[in-house]
C-alpha cells in the first residue's frame, strides 16, 4: 500500500498534471520519490525490476514535458512503464500489480487511457506510434507521438521494419531510444557495438555539444534556419563518425547521445524536440537497474526481482536453496541439453534473447561456438536453425511458447516443408501466472497441430521431458520435433536420471478404470493424477491415460478407450479451440464412436494475471473441479 507520509513529492502526483505544476528543479527529487517507490513495492510484491528503474528520470521528463494522454506515449516491452504506471493514476492500486484481478505488469489500454498501445513483446513501438501519428494526421488531431523503444528491443527485424517505413513517410513521431546494453542478458550483435561506437566517442560527443550550444535553439526561429541547421548537423556527424549515422542514413535525424538520468536535461530536450517535425531519435544512455546497488551489479538477476528482498540488503527474503527442492523445467533442460551435446558434437542451440531464462547460459558455458543468442529475433532465430539443419546439424531452438508466435511462417516454410530436423523447444507454454495474456503459452498445440511433417509431445514430469529430448535428437528422426514445456518447479529433487527413448507417438496408461476415462497431455497430467487418486480413495474408479503426443496421436490406445468407456475427459494446459482435445474429438468423430467426449483446458478467451493455480481454477482444469465433474458424470 502507498505510505503518503514516506513521499514528499510522489503523494501529491494523481497524474501527469499534477506533475507538470512541479518547478522543474524538483524534478531529481521527484524521481528520487518514484524510485524508492518502486523499490519498496518490489521488495513485497516481486516483478519486473531493472528496467523501470533505468528509466525513472526518462518517465518523468517524458510526462512533465508532453501533454499525456492527449501526446502519446508507447511503451516497448512493457516492463519499463512501472513509473509510468505509478505517474497515471495507478499509485494506489499498485500493490496489486500482476495480482489476481489486480492491475496488469504491462501498459494496457483498457486499464488506463495514458496506455497508448498494449504491449508484452518487444519491437512493437515503432510501428505502433507511426500507426497513432498517421491516423492522428488524418483526423485532423495535432499531438507528438513518442515511441520508447529499449531493452534491446532495436534488435528485432520488426523495428528495423518500422524504421524504413516511418523514415520513407516523414511523419512526426519520436523514437527515444533507452540505451542501457542488456536486455534478460547481455545485448549481442553488431546494433550493440554499433550505439556503444556512438556512445563513447570523445570526439563526437565533444563536437556534438558544441553544435547544439550553438545551433540548437535556432530551429525555434522557423522552418528555413531549421533546414540550414539540419544540414549542417548531418553534415558535422557525418564527418566526426567514420561512417555515415545509420539513422541519419535512413532520413531519421539522429539526437545524441545523452544522460538519460539527468532529468532536467531531458525535459528541455524533449521541449525542443517536440517542435521539430519529422521523424527523429534521441539516443538516451542509462544504467538497468539504477538507484540500486545489486540490481546495478547484476543486471540479469534483478531483471525481475528474484522474490520477496531486504530493501537494505538485497537480500532474497524467500530464496529457495534447498538441494531437496524440484527443480525448473528450464534447470531440466538446460541441465539435459549439456549432457547430449558431450555425446553428440552435431547439437547446437538457438535461443532470442532468452540465454538465462531457458537456461541455455549452461550450455553457453560449456560449449560457448555452438551456442547462438541471436537477439530479439524469433524468425531469424528459426530460419538460422533451418539453415544449420540443411547441413547437417540438430539445432535445439529454444523460445518462449508465446514468442514463438512471431516465427510461424518461418516453422511451416522454412523447417516444416523442407521436412528439417530442428528441435523446437517451447518453454513457459501453458499458463505462465503473473505475467498474463501477453505471455501465456496458451496456443501452441493448437497452431502448430495442422502443420505437416511436425512431432508435438508435452512431457507429464523431468523424466519425461528428459527423455523427449534424447529421443527427439536421435539421428534415425530426421524430421522437426515440437517438445513443449512448462513454467513452474519439476515433481522431484535434483537427481541423476538416465536417458531412454520413447516410442514417438505412444502414450501410457497410468489407471484402469470403468465408464469414465481422463486423457491427458503435458503437466495436465499431474491435476488428473491427483484428482483420480482422490476418486479412487472415494471409490470410484476411473482410468487415466498419459498421451505424451499431441501428434501423431496413439490411435491404438484411443481405440481401447473408446470401445470401453461410455465418457472420455481429455484435459491440457492449451486452449480448447483446436488443441489436444480438438484432436482427440476429430479422431471419435472419424471413427464414428459413440462415447461422450468433455474437452477441459483454457477457454476461448484472453487469460489475465494471476498466479498459476489461480488461473487453472479459473480456467475449470483444476483438481477440484475435475473431480466434481466426474462426480456429476457417475451419478448420471
Amino acid at each position: 500500500m502507498f505510505d503518503s507520509a514516506k513521499y514528499k513529492y510522489l503523494k501529491d502526483i494523481n497524474g501527469p498534471e499534477d506533475l507538470r505544476k512541479s518547478d522543474i528543479k524538483d524534478l531529481p527529487a521527484i524521481c528520487q520519490d518514484l524510485r524508492c517507490f518502486i523499490i519498496e513495492s518490489a521488495s513485497t510484491n516481486p516483478g519486473h525490476f531493472g528496467a523501470s528503474l533505468g528509466v525513472v528520470e526518462l518517465t518523468v521528463a517524458l510526462h512533465y514535458t508532453f501533454n499525456t494522454p492527449h501526446d502519446r506515449i508507447v511503451w516497448d516491452v512493457g516492463h519499463q512503464a512501472y513509473g509510468h504506471k505509478i505517474l497515471t493514476g495507478r499509485r494506489d492500486v499498485f500493490h496489486t500489480n500482476r495480482k489476481y484481478k489486480g492491475i496488469s505488469g504491462f501498459p494496457n489500454p483498457k486499464e488506463s487511457e495514458y496506455d497508448s498501445f498494449g504491449v508484452g513483446h518487444s519491437s512493437t513501438s515503432i510501428s505502433a506510434a507511426l500507426g497513432i501519428a498517421k491516423a492522428s494526421a488524418l483526423l485532423g488531431i495535432k499531438r507528438n507521438t513518442i515511441a520508447v523503444i529499449g531493452d534491446g528491443s532495436l534488435s528485432g527485424g520488426m523495428a528495423f521494419e518500422a524504421l524504413n517505413n516511418l523514415a520513407a513517410s516523414n511523419t512526426n513521431v519520436l523514437i527515444v531510444l533507452n540505451d542501457n546494453k542488456i536486455a534478460i542478458d547481455s545485448n549481442t550483435g553488431a546494433l550493440k557495438e554499433y550505439l556503444t561506437d556512438i556512445a563513447t566517442s570523445k570526439t563526437y560527443n565533444k563536437v556534438k555539444d558544441d553544435v547544439w550550444n550553438f545551433l540548437g535553439r535556432i530551429n525555434r526561429f522557423g522552418p528555413s534556419l531549421q533546414s540550414f541547421t539540419q544540414k549542417i548537423d548531418n553534415a558535422i556527424k557525418s564527418i566526426v563518425m567514420r561512417n555515415s549515422n545509420l539513422f541519419e542514413s535512413l532520413g531519421i535525424r539522429y539526437f545524441g547521445p545523452v544522460d538519460g538520468h539527468d532529468v532536467v536535461l531531458l525535459a528541455r530536450l524533449f521541449e525542443d524536440l517536440k517542435d521539430i517535425p519529422g521523424p527523429k531519435l534521441l539516443h538516451v544512455i542509462t544504467k538497468k537497474g539504477k538507484g540500486f546497488v545489486q540490481a546495478e551489479k547484476n543486471q540479469t538477476l534483478w531483471h525481475a526481482a528474484p522474490g520477496k528482498f531486504d530493501i537494505q540488503t538485497g537480500k532474497i527474503l524467500d530464496a529457495d536453496c534447498s538441494e531437496n527442492e524440484p527443480q525448473k523445467f528450464q534447470d531440466i533442460f538446460g541441465d539435459a541439453i549439456v549432457e547430449l551435446a558431450k555425446t553428440n558434437e552435431k547439437i547446437v542451440a538457438i535461443t532470442p534473447a532468452m540465454l538465462t531464462g531457458s537456461s541455455l547460459n549452461k550450455m553457453m558455458e560449456t560449449f560457448p561456438e555452438r551456442t547462438f543468442d541471436v537477439g530479439i529475433a524469433e524468425q531469424h532465430a528459426v530460419t538460422f536453425a533451418a539453415g544449420l539443419a540443411i547441413e547437417g546439424m540438430i539445432p535445439f531452438c529454444n523460445i518462449y511458447s508465446s514468442f514463438s508466435q512471431r516465427a510461424y511462417d518461418q516453422i511451416i516454410h522454412d523447417v516444416a516443408l523442407q521436412n528439417l530436423h530442428v528441435i523446437f523447444c517451447l518453454d513457459r507454454a501453458g499458463l505462465v501466472g503473473q505475467d498474463g495474456a501477453t505471455h501465456h503459452g496458451a496456443f501452441d498445440i493448437s497452431f502448430l497441430r495442422c502443420i505437416p511433417n511436425l512431432v508435438i509431445a508435452a512431457p507429464r514430469d523431468e523424466f519425461q521431458l528428459r527423455d523427449l529430448l534424447y529421443t527427439a535428437q536421435l539421428e534415425k528422426y530426421k524430421f522437426p520435433f515440437v517438445i513443449r514445456y512448462p513454467r513452474g518447479k519439476s515433481t522431484s529433487p535434483k537427481s541423476k536420471i538416465e536417458f531412454h527413448e520413447i516410442q514417438i507417438g505412444k502414450g501410457k496408461i497410468i489407471f484402469e478404470g470403468n465408464d469414465i476415462a481422463i486423457i491427458s497431455i503435458g503437466t495436465a497430467g499431474n491435476i488428473a493424477y491427483k484428482a483420480v487418486r482422490n476418486l479412487k480413495n472415494e471409490g470410484i474408479n476411473i482410468s487415466l491415460y498419459d498421451m505424451i503426443f499431441a501428434k501423431p496421436l496413439d490411435t491404438e490406445l484411443l481405440d481401447k478407450i473408446f470401445e470401453k468407456h461410455k465418457l472420455v475427459i481429455t484435459i491440457e494446459d492449451n486452449v480448447i479451440s483446436g488443441g489436444f482435445g480438438s484432436a482427440v474429438l476429430e479422431y471419435k468423430s472419424d471413427k464414428n464412436y459413440a462415447a461422450n467426449l468433455i474437452r477441459l483446458g483454457i477457454p476461448d478467451r484472453f487469460i489475465e494475471h494471476g498466479t498459476q493455480d489461480e488461473l487453472i481454477k479459473e480456467c475449470g482444469f483444476d483438481e477440484s473441479s475435475l473431480q466434481e465433474l466426474v462426480k456429476k458424470n457417475i451419478k448420471c
